[in-house]
């Protein structure tokens, strides 16, 4: 038996045998430790990987074919409804008033056979003018007035009326002193009474013109009767100027 009161045990030191064997059996647990992993990392590198998710995708099918055209419907048309309106409150519906079908003849305006206004014409409208007299005739319009005659030349079938007034012209004395002579020709213009209204000059001679024209508008001729209406009439005028 041990002495447990003393103060010191003994423990024995280990020998060489003893560090021996903890080194060789720590070098099996490290050998046998790495062959086990090599193991395990062969395997695991031989397993072939599974994929996680596989889809299937496939053809979307032919679009079916398109349905025929519907056939044509006949329209008919709807008589169009009277609106309704809407009941307002404190109101008492009324049913919408009937459509008369296609136009109706009005009647006849029958006309008061009593006696009329004062004044009034017999067979008057109503809306007439107050005061009316009786027998009342409007005055007719007056004829349009006649349309002025266009002057007849004349030559040919047409002759020339008779002067019954002629007036010489007077030879101006300029002209006399340079010694001008020559004939002035002038178309004159003659009313239905025969007095001359216009000359125009065809052949001038400045000096000599203005006493021609003068002279020329002092004549008068009868009247140019055509189925017994006087007529305006157009002639030509030749006058002479010489120094004797």
């Amino acid at each position: 038996m041990f002495d447990l009161t003393s103060g010191t045990v003994d423990r024995p030191f280990l020998d060489k045998h003893s560090g021996a064997a903890v080194v060789s059996a720590t070098s099996h647990i490290v050998v046998i430790g790495s062959f086990a992993a090599a193991l395990l990392f062969g395997v695991s590198t031989e397993i072939p990987e599974v994929p996680t998710m596989i889809a299937f995708v496939a053809e979307a099918p032919a679009p079916p074919p398109p349905p025929p055209p519907p056939a044509p419907s006949v329209r008919t048309q709807s008589k169009p409804q009277p609106a309704t309106p809407a009941p307002v409150s404190g109101q008492m519906f009324m049913a919408p008033a009937e459509i008369p079908i296609g136009i109706q003849p009005e009647p006849a305006l029958e006309f008061d056979d009593g006696e009329g206004e004062v004044g009034g014409v017999p067979g008057g409208i109503p809306g007439g003018i107050v005061g009316g007299l009786l027998g009342t005739v409007l005055p007719e319009a007056p004829p349009p007035p006649p349309l002025p005659r266009v002057p007849k030349r004349v030559g040919g079938d047409i002759q020339t009326p008779e002067l019954i007034q002629r007036v010489e012209p007077i030879y101006p004395p300029m002209a006399v002193a340079a010694k001008v002579t020559g004939m002035v020709i002038l178309e004159a213009t003659v009313s239905e009474t025969g007095r001359v209204t216009h000359v125009a000059v065809l052949r001038s001679i400045p000096v000599l013109d203005s006493a021609a024209i003068s002279a020329v508008k002092q004549w008068r001729y009868q009247p140019l009767l055509l189925n017994g209406a006087p007529y305006p009439f157009i002639l030509t005028v030749t006058l002479t100027f010489s120094l004797k």
